[in-house]
């Protein structure tokens, strides 16, 4: 069992990686986190780019705790490095579906395009994949 320390850890970890690669894919664009520190300060999301890296740094770590937390609740187990690598893909598929439908869609009102959905969608399995395998080789155990 993975422990809240190590999930938070790895969920830092894994958002780190994801950020970095969104960065890559989005071509400088920012997170769709600003887009929701827009709608509560003003602006657009270009003014807040950088609150909303923080905010999705902080999203991810947070994120990262309930899956360490949620994993033995489900009944499941990090035993092996696959099938916790496997268990953070399917979180990462999780957390895209729940980004897409009610973040992006019913908070931020945003109608994202094709290029973007697959962007993130990539970068939230990455995000798994980093977290399981973070938390399956016990790093932080």
């Amino acid at each position: 069992m993975a422990s809240v320390i190590a999930g938070l850890a790895g969920g830092l970890a894994a958002t780190i990686v994801m950020t970095a690669l969104m960065m890559v894919m989005g071509g400088g664009d920012p997170p769709p986190t600003a887009g929701l520190v827009a709608k509560v300060a003003g602006g657009e999301p270009e003014d807040h780019a950088m609150p909303g890296m923080v905010l999705h740094l902080i999203y991810g770590i947070v994120a990262g705790a309930v899956f360490a937390i949620g994993v033995p609740v489900l009944g499941l187990s990090l035993g092996s490095l696959g099938i916790a690598i496997g268990l953070g893909i399917v979180y990462g598929i999780v957390l895209m579906i729940g980004g897409m439908l009610f973040w992006m869609r019913m908070v931020l009102g945003m109608e994202p395009d094709e290029g973007m959905m697959v962007m993130f969608g990539t970068v939230h399995v990455v995000y798994g994949i980093v977290l399981g395998a973070f938390l399956g080789l016990g790093i932080l155990a």
